[in-house]
C-alpha cells in the first residue's frame, strides 16, 4: 500500500480538505476519496511533491540507476516475480526521490500496466535506451538480460563523464588558485604600496604597467559590482541562448571542431553512438528504432541529424555503412567497422569493438591534453606573477637608478 497527498472539495460546504489516504494506486485512491463524499482535486504519491529545486538536488543520480538495474536483473534471474523483485530493489534504494518512483511503478505493475509502461511516466530518470531495452526485454522474454546490459551501458557512460571531469579538476584548481592570487595581490596589496608610490615618485610618471595595475586595482575596487552584473547577465541570456537549436549548433559545432577538445568530444561521441547501439542490437531493438533512439542519445545536434539522414538512407534500401560512409559528423572508423559487421553477420560484435577502441582512444586523448594543460598553465601562472612583480617593482627600481646616477 502507498500513500497519497490529496486535496478535494466538500460539496456540502464547498471547502477545500487536505489530507492523506493509504491506496494500492492512484485510482483506488481517488475511489476511497469518492466514497468520503468529497470530489479529489489533486492526489499526489506522498514524497513526490517536495518542488523542483528540492528535487534537482535529491535527483536519481546514474549509481543508483546501475545499482537498481543489476540487483533487479539478479532477482529476475533467480525467479522472483517481477513486482516482488521490485520490492526488495525498493526495500534497499537509498534515495527518497528514486524509492517514492519504484514504489509508484510497483503499484502501476500492480494495477496491470507493463513494467516499460510504468517507467515511462518519469523520462527524467529513464531515458529513451532504457525504456526500449526494458521493452524488447518484456517481448522477447529476456528482462533480465536486458537489465543487465542496461547496467553495463550505464555503468560506461558513468566512467566516461567520470574521466573527463576528472581530468579537469586539476586545471579548474590551478586557475582558482591563480584566480584568487591575483585579486588578493590587486586588492589588498596594490592598494597599500599606492600611497608609496605616490610618496616616493613626487611628480614624476609611474611606468605604464605599474599604471595599468594601479587602474585595474582601483577598478576592481569601487566597480566590481559592474563586472558581476555583467557576468550574471552573460552566464543568465547565455545559458538561455545556449538552449535554442541556434545556440546548441554552435555550441556542438564548437565542440567538435575546437582544438584540442574537438577531437576528444568527436572520439566521445563515437563511443557513446557504438554502445548504445550495441546494447540495443544485443536486445533485439529494430535497426530504424536503434538508429532513432540512438540519435538523441548521442547529445550533439549535428551528429543527430546524420544519424537521421542515415536511417532515412536506411529507409529507402541501403545499407548502414553505406549511409554513414563519407559523413563528416562521424570518424571514418565507424562506417568501415559497421561495413565488416553487417558482411559477417556480426554487426553488434563490431559495434562492441568500435565502441572499446573509441573509449580507449578517450583515455589516451584525456592524457594527452592533460600533459598540454599543465606546462601551459605553469607558463600562464608565471607570466601573470611575473608581470605584477614587474608592475610593482618597476617603480622603486626606476627611483633607485635615479638617485645612484644624481649620486
Amino acid at each position: 500500500m502507498l500513500t497519497y497527498n490529496y486535496t478535494a472539495r466538500d460539496p456540502a460546504t464547498g471547502q477545500r480538505v487536505k489530507a492523506d489516504v493509504q491506496a494500492e494506486n492512484e485510482q483506488s485512491a481517488a475511489k476511497l476519496i469518492h466514497k468520503e463524499g468529497l470530489v479529489p482535486l489533486e492526489i499526489t504519491l506522498s514524497g513526490s511533491g517536495s518542488g523542483k529545486l528540492l528535487d534537482h538536488f535529491n535527483r536519481v543520480a546514474a549509481k543508483d540507476k546501475v545499482l537498481f538495474s543489476r540487483q533487479l536483473a539478479t532477482l529476475i534471474n533467480a525467479g522472483l516475480p517481477l513486482v516482488q523483485s521490485l520490492r526488495n530493489v525498493a526495500e534497499q534504494t537509498v534515495n527518497k526521490k528514486f524509492k517514492v518512483i519504484i514504489n509508484h511503478i510497483i503499484a502501476d505493475v500492480e494495477g496491470g500496466s507493463s513494467l516499460s509502461v510504468s517507467m515511462s511516466r518519469y523520462p527524467e530518470v529513464f531515458s529513451q535506451v532504457y525504456l526500449s531495452l526494458i521493452a524488447a526485454g518484456e517481448t522477447s522474454g529476456t528482462l533480465d538480460k536486458a537489465l543487465e546490459r542496461l547496467a553495463v551501458q550505464q555503468e560506461k557512460d558513468a566512467d566516461l563523464v567520470s574521466k573527463i571531469r576528472g581530468a579537469m579538476i586539476y586545471p579548474i584548481i590551478v586557475v582558482c588558485v591563480m584566480i584568487a592570487v591575483v585579486g588578493f595581490m590587486i586588492i589588498k596589496v596594490v592598494p597599500q604600496v599606492k600611497m608609496m608610490y605616490t610618496n616616493i615618485a613626487g611628480g614624476a610618471s609611474l611606468p605604464l604597467i605599474t599604471r595599468i595595475l594601479l587602474a585595474v586595482s582601483d577598478f576592481a575596487i569601487h566597480d566590481w559590482w559592474i563586472v558581476a552584473i555583467i557576468l550574471v547577465l552573460f552566464g543568465f541570456f547565455g545559458t538561455r541562448w545556449a538552449r535554442t537549436l541556434g545556440g546548441k549548433q554552435v555550441v556542438d559545432s564548437v565542440k567538435m571542431k575546437v582544438p584540442p577538445i574537438g577531437p576528444l568530444f568527436m572520439k566521445v561521441y563515437m563511443a557513446r553512438f557504438s554502445r548504445t547501439a550495441t546494447t540495443l542490437v544485443a536486445s533485439g531493438v529494430p535497426l530504424l528504432q536503434v538508429l532513432q533512439i540512438t540519435s538523441d542519445a548521442v547529445n550533439n545536434v549535428h551528429i543527430q541529424h546524420s544519424i537521421r539522414r542515415a536511417a532515412d538512407r536506411v529507409k529507402g534500401g541501403k545499407s548502414l555503412s553505406d549511409s554513414l560512409q563519407g559523413d563528416p559528423n562521424f570518424l571514418p572508423l565507424v562506417p568501415s567497422m559497421i561495413h565488416i559487421g553487417e558482411e559477417s553477420g556480426s554487426l553488434e560484435k563490431m559495434l562492441a569493438k568500435t565502441a572499446d577502441y573509441y573509449e580507449n582512444e578517450v583515455d589516451n586523448e584525456i592524457k594527452s591534453i592533460s600533459t598540454l594543460i599543465e606546462p601551459v598553465l605553469m607558463v600562464v601562472l608565471g607570466v601573470v606573477a611575473f608581470i605584477i612583480v614587474a608592475a610593482v617593482l618597476l617603480p622603486i627600481y626606476g627611483l633607485a637608478n635615479q638617485s645612484f646616477t644624481g649620486f
